[in-house]
């Protein structure tokens, strides 16, 4: 894969807008970009595992068996969901 190209820059309304070419070409639908000096830095954004997710949540501060016998069983049978 190539490391470099020679590109356009065009307006695209009150955009400064470029075509990516093929071969650098991002995953997904959408992409943060940020500026370093005169470098613009493109990266794709990429959906976080269930671990990822998990590793930076805070701990609950409530007692999830407290919770769950002030529930109505009739709206919430407990005994069909595996907590």
């Amino acid at each position: 894969m190539q490391t470099e190209r020679h590109i356009s820059l065009f307006r695209n309304g009150r955009n400064q807008a470029i075509r990516i070419p093929r071969e650098f070409e991002l995953e997904g639908k959408e992409a943060t970009i940020r500026k370093e000096g005169d470098k613009l830095i493109i990266e794709p954004i990429r959906k976080k595992g269930l671990s990822e997710v998990l590793a930076v949540l805070k701990p609950l501060d409530e007692n999830l068996h407290d919770f769950a016998d002030n529930l109505d069983e009739k709206l919430l049978p407990l005994d069909t969901i595996d907590l």
